[in-house]
């Protein structure tokens, strides 16, 4: 089983930590799924004998900026291209100013009716102050109609929350977390606030306008969250993830297990496992009109392509697996996939990790506590290499 993933790189402005990438100003529709449909079929007689999908997903951006119409042929591109019989999830990101009124109902019944399962909503917070310093197009109140018209319309909703923001009171947050769960979210990603290079919020750092939530703060808002959200019956099934039972985002654990995941539109970053121990990453160049022109003369759009090999893979083996608190790192797939016995080669680590109390290990798994999962990447750095 495979993935498929469209990037839809459109957006009505840029917020503060945003640094994905994406257009404000280009909006022609017809010229993007033309596209979309190009690369589509050069994939698919690529990649014919890779098997029937398993889940597709649009992000961005903003997917739901794109007309009924537009998503219709965004999506029909994959049912042309590549074998759909077995898709289990069909998710798409949206933004809850999107969502609201006469338009957006018709919008969410189009996505319903062209197969769509599953939509995850841009919220961020539900206060006023907040979405204005992170300079979200929506307001409070347009937040929690998108995530009542997702649900009545769709079902199966995940809705981002971002905690961290500067003098954010700690009631917000939870607060946060209690609207998202009364007006039916299924699925949680909550994030801490993080200061990326390239984008509004580090110059408003760099300039001392703007000082970032300290680690104990953070910490203490983490572990909250997983007590609040386990505590309604929330599996934390990842880092940042919750999920009611049988609502894990399939999509996201694709990338968390090494499946292949093929990836459309500028920016977009594929992964193929071509065996248990080989692989190849490449991206698409990330200029819209340059990725355009690319496909309307017939050339792949391509920036970069690189083999990885099997330490590598490992490495990431180890990485992506720690952050899936249930499952989580499989000892048995590891040594099985790359000849790594991490329970001796490791040996040291585990045992100074264990006794920190940040990991739980057994003779076929290892997992992070919730103490752990607060320190995911530095711990899983202890395992590398």
């Amino acid at each position: 089983m495979a993935s498929l993933y469209v990037h839809v790189p459109f957006c009505s402005q840029r917020c503060v930590y945003c640094d994905f990438y994406f257009v404000t100003t280009q909006r022609d529709e017809d010229a993007f799924a033309r596209a979309v449909e190009t690369e589509a079929g050069i994939l698919g007689r690529e990649f014919r004998d890779l098997g029937p999908l398993d889940t597709l997903y649009l992000g961005g951006g903003t997917p739901s900026l794109l007309s009924p119409e537009a998503l219709a042929r965004v999506l029909q591109s994959a049912h042309d291209h590549f074998d759909t019989s077995a898709l289990a999830e069909v998710t798409v990101e949206a933004n809850p100013e999107d969502l609201g009124g006469a338009g957006g109902a018709a919008w969410l019944r189009a996505a319903r009716d062209l197969g769509v399962t599953r939509l995850s909503l841009g919220v961020q917070s539900f206060y006023d102050d907040d979405l204005a310093f992170m300079n979200r197009a929506h307001d409070a109140q347009q937040a929690e109609a998108g995530v009542e018209a997702a649900v009545r319309e769709i079902g199966d909703v995940s809705v981002d929350l971002i905690f961290g923001i500067p003098d954010q009171p700690f009631e917000h947050w939870g607060a946060n977390l209690e609207k998202a769960l009364r007006l039916g979210a299924t699925h949680l990603s909550t994030y801490s606030l993080t200061v990326e290079e390239k984008t509004p919020l580090f110059k408003m750092v760099e300039r001392g306008g703007v000082v970032p939530e300290g680690d104990e703060a953070l910490r203490e808002r983490y572990l909250f969250t997983r007590r609040y959200l386990e505590e309604r019956g929330f599996e934390h099934y990842e880092v940042s993830s919750f999920a009611r039972p049988g609502h894990r985002s399939r999509h996201n654990e694709g990338y968390w297990t090494h499946r292949t995941t093929l990836a459309i539109g500028p920016s977009a970053h594929s992964f193929w496992r071509e065996t248990r121990s080989r692989a190849w990453r490449w991206a698409d160049v990330a200029n819209l009109g340059r990725w355009q022109g690319l496909l309307a003369a017939g050339e792949q759009p391509v920036e970069w392509r690189e083999h990885v090999g099997p330490d590598e893979l490992a490495d990431e083996a180890v990485l992506l697996g720690l952050r899936r608190l249930v499952d989580g790192l499989d000892l048995d797939a590891l040594a099985r996939d790359y000849g790594v016995d991490l329970l001796t080669d490791k040996a040291a680590a585990l045992a100074a990790l264990e006794g920190a109390g940040l990991v739980e290990v057994s003779p076929r798994r290892v997992r992070l506590t919730p103490e752990g999962a607060v320190l995911a990447d530095a711990v899983a750095l202890k395992l590398v290499g």
